[in-house]
């Protein structure tokens, strides 16, 4: 059996560009900030683009409810979404963990990178991008979802072979 341990890196959006992007108020360009509401109130406009497969999709808005992963944690599958993109937006003020791959068919160990989010990071992924489902780490964690709502099946799953142990561990 082959062993192979995951420790993540800050979330940045230099490092996490080629999955997706982070969404987080601060560090933005002067077109996406907008004083609105009588100046009372900063709009951090179009941090993200919602992608879409088909002009028949919508964009739609979920919670997801997290429960908290025990780690160190075996790592058996990842997921994507061929047809839209996926927004996670922290709602629990907790870090949590964002783990991805490299945009291949077979995924071994090497394609994973791990990231650990801080609690005002949200991630978008982009379309068609491998990733693990949902990673709270020290309590019920919710998350504010933006996903794709369509005809056809959005969600393709990728599980590793039995013989790799994939860990997570902070």
């Amino acid at each position: 059996m082959s062993t192979y341990q995951l420790t993540p890196k800050p979330l940045t959006k230099e490092a996490f560009a080629a999955f997706g992007d982070v969404v987080e108020a601060g560090d933005v360009s002067k077109d996406s900030l907008i004083m609105i509401n009588d100046g009372n109130t900063e709009r951090y406009d179009s941090l993200v683009k919602v992608e879409l497969e088909t002009p028949a999709d919508t964009a739609v808005i979920n919670i997801f409810r997290a429960q908290p992963r025990q780690l160190p944690m075996k790592i058996e599958m990842m997921e994507r979404h061929p047809r839209g993109s996926q927004s996670f937006q922290p709602l629990s003020g907790e870090d949590y963990l964002v783990l991805v791959a490299d945009p291949v068919e077979e995924l071994t160990p090497e394609h994973l990178h791990l990231f650990l989010a801080k609690s005002t990071q949200g991630i978008n992924y982009h379309m068609n991008t491998w990733h693990h489902p949902v990673l709270g780490l020290h309590k019920v964690c919710d998350f504010l979802v933006v996903d794709r709502k369509g005809e056809g099946n959005n969600c393709e799953e990728f599980f590793f072979d039995k013989n790799l142990d994939i860990t997570i561990d902070l």
